[in-house]
């Protein structure tokens, strides 16, 4: 809640260092914690539970705020693949864990000090500079809170921070560091490369018997028969759910009828607003503005930035002060309004453009709409689904007797290898659980009961292993094929480096790369002003790696991008890094700071967790998700 207050306020962000450090830390910071244990909250630091309430409200947070950035709404499975749940929860332990730190230091801040604080904050100041309390309210009714929550919460940003800025205080890159990491990355070098045929260049001899043998002796591990598995499967697919849904025409006409306000798109004004400290001194601007030929002239005249006035393209809704809002919603392009008073100042309203909105008619989203419900519904039954089955399975039913029971589908695999396939190399299951379906195979023992594997869309797997075919080495008669086929590759690329080796060595000794270009029929490519982190079309980032380790005339050869072939180089010329500007260094402290404060920051997170004991239910934390989980955040 505080994270989304904080984007309303904005100015927040530049001191609560706390929060964006976290999430950096959150990729790493819980998972080495994590452990299965009992009927307990979603996680546990120390003495401090997580709730399971927080973990939904600290989910849609997260979800929220990365669907604004990307621009649309995130379904649940791109949002595990952003790490979404993971972020969520780091944040919530991280933050419970600098409390306790905080608790144990005895750290505290005084009513009189947050209320100082919180009535500095610009964004709560009215048009006279002084702290406004009806533009608190509105803020807080904004961001659905009260005023103890918002000062609770606020306090503890305000320690948290006490910490942080104890911890980063006096984080100065060295001068000289930020130069040499200039220098570094700036410097370029000029590349000439070809990419010789070296099939037509190498001749290949047959492998006799022999050979064959030896390689196979020496590589055995690679012709090797995959462990199987015979496995019963019970499957609880998202699709196979959403099928036998049926959604009414009058569910989807009540539906359209209660949200038709959040289908419409509405009509969008750009907005410029000009405040006043009193009534005289907005009557008197508008005399002047309402006559002027150039607005943003006359505008600037009279000392308003068009930066500050302009408030953006604004729906009627997202406008705080129902009067202004109505003022700028009655206007014509380029109309000005006579003085309007707001809740908070007096003001002038302009509207330089206007997005006409659309109201959709019933017919034009009834699929839409339709989609939505049976989306919705599919997950509420996907659920309800599940815990019968676990009800069943607690009561020690076959999977078989619950999907006859339940009428879901069931399925006997007779073999299945790691990969999802069979015995003779063919998808064991079709459809995107074929690879849940195989580790969960190969997560469980026959005889053991093991939990749903979760699918991609939303669905569930059980697996019971019936049976289990050990690996098996496959004898050189069986193999012979593959033998040959491997080792035959593994001769044309010994061939290939032999040959390229060859090459660089006369490029070594001064021959031309033209030379050597003609002589192989190839084609001499430059790649020009490369730096370390540039990868040119046809080369890999080995290639450029290498070539930043060779002197100037330094040839070498590197693997192409598919592994199978070679290219040849030469630095042709290295150009050392021009001075760095004042902007470049400036870059580089704020990018080297924010590195060196992550970094400290990280490790005492780490410590913290380490001290206190971390536990992390993933079975709660899916049951906290629940249907949440399963559907887009609004």
């Amino acid at each position: 809640m505080l994270d989304q207050m904080r984007r309303g306020v904005g100015n927040w962000l530049a001191k609560g260092l706390l929060g964006l450090l976290i999430v950096a830390f959150a990729v790493w910071g819980v998972g080495d914690y994590v452990r299965k244990i009992g009927r307990a909250p979603p996680a546990k630091i120390g003495d401090t539970e997580i709730s399971a309430e927080q973990y939904r409200q600290a989910y849609q947070d997260e979800m929220n705020a990365l669907s604004r950035r990307l621009g649309r709404r995130l379904t649940p499975e791109q949002a595990r693949l952003f790490g979404v749940e993971q972020s969520a929860l780091a944040r919530l332990v991280n933050t419970a864990a600098v409390d306790k730190h905080a608790g144990e230091l005895n750290l505290s801040l005084s009513d009189a000090g947050i209320a100082a604080i919180i009535k500095a904050e610009p964004a709560f100041k009215g048009a006279d500079g002084q702290f406004s309390p009806l533009m608190f309210q509105s803020f807080l009714r904004q961001n659905g809170t009260n005023e103890a929550r918002f000062v609770r919460d606020r306090r503890r940003e305000e320690i948290r921070d006490q910490i942080t800025d104890s911890l980063l205080a006096g984080i100065v890159p060295p001068q000289s560091v930020l130069e040499q990491l200039h220098q570094y990355r700036e410097e370029t070098r000029d590349i000439d490369y070809l990419a010789p045929d070296f099939d037509k260049l190498i001749k290949l001899a047959p492998l006799d018997e022999a050979k064959l043998r030896e390689y196979y002796d020496q590589n055995k591990r690679q012709f090797v028969t995959p462990e199987l598995r015979k496995i019963n499967v019970l499957l609880l697919s998202h699709d196979a759910v959403k099928a036998g849904i049926n959604i009414i025409d009058e569910e989807i006409k009540a539906t359209y009828e209660k949200t038709k306000d959040k289908i419409d798109t509405p009509e969008k004004r750009r907005v410029q607003q000009l405040s006043f400290p009193d009534r005289a001194a907005a009557d008197k601007a508008y005399a002047e503005l309402s006559k002027a030929k150039n607005f943003a002239e006359a505008a600037t005249k009279l000392g308003f930035k068009e930066a500050d006035i302009d408030l953006g393209v604004l729906a009627r809704r997202d406008m705080i002060d129902p009067k202004i809002a109505e003022a700028a919603f009655a206007l014509k392009k380029d109309e000005l309004s006579k003085p309007v008073e707001g809740q908070f100042a007096i003001v002038l309203v302009r509207v330089s453009e206007i997005v006409p909105g659309k109201q959709r008619s019933f017919d034009e989203v009834k699929g839409e709409v339709r989609d939505k419900l049976a989306e919705e519904r599919t997950n509420q039954e996907t659920q309800t689904l599940h815990d019968k089955v676990e009800d069943e399975r607690a009561a020690g039913k076959p999977l078989k007797e619950i999907a006859e029971q339940l009428k879901l589908s069931f399925r006997e695999i007779p073999d299945i290898d790691r990969s999802g396939k069979t015995a003779d190399g063919k998808p064991a299951i079709e459809g995107a659980a074929a690879s849940q379906v195989a580790q969960a195979a190969f997560a469980g023992s026959p005889g053991l009961d093991a939990e749903a594997a979760e699918l991609a869309d939303g669905g569930y797997a059980w697996v019971d292993v019936v049976a289990v075919t050990p690996e098996k080495q496959k004898t050189f008669e069986e193999a012979k094929a593959d033998v040959t086929t491997a080792a035959t590759e593994e001769q044309r690329r010994a061939e290939i480096a032999s040959f390229a080796g060859k090459l660089v060595d006369r490029l070594g000794k001064g021959e031309s790369i033209e030379a050597v270009a003609k002589e192989t029929g190839a084609k001499v490519q430059k790649a020009a002003g490369i730096t370390r982190n540039t990868v040119p079309q046809g080369l890999t980032q080995g290639a450029v790696q290498q070539a930043f380790a060779l002197p100037k005339g330094g040839a070498a050869s590197a693997l192409t991008a598919d592994g199978k072939s070679r290219v040849i180089l030469r630095v042709a010329d290295i150009k050392p890094a021009p001075p760095a500007t004042p902007e470049q260094l400036a870059r580089l402290k704020a990018e080297v700071t924010r590195q060196m404060q992550g970094d400290i920051v990280g490790e005492y997170l780490d410590a913290l967790q380490k001290r206190y004991g971390l536990s992390v239910n993933q079975a709660a934390l899916r049951q906290a998700l629940g249907n949440d989980a399963q559907q887009d955040a609004e």
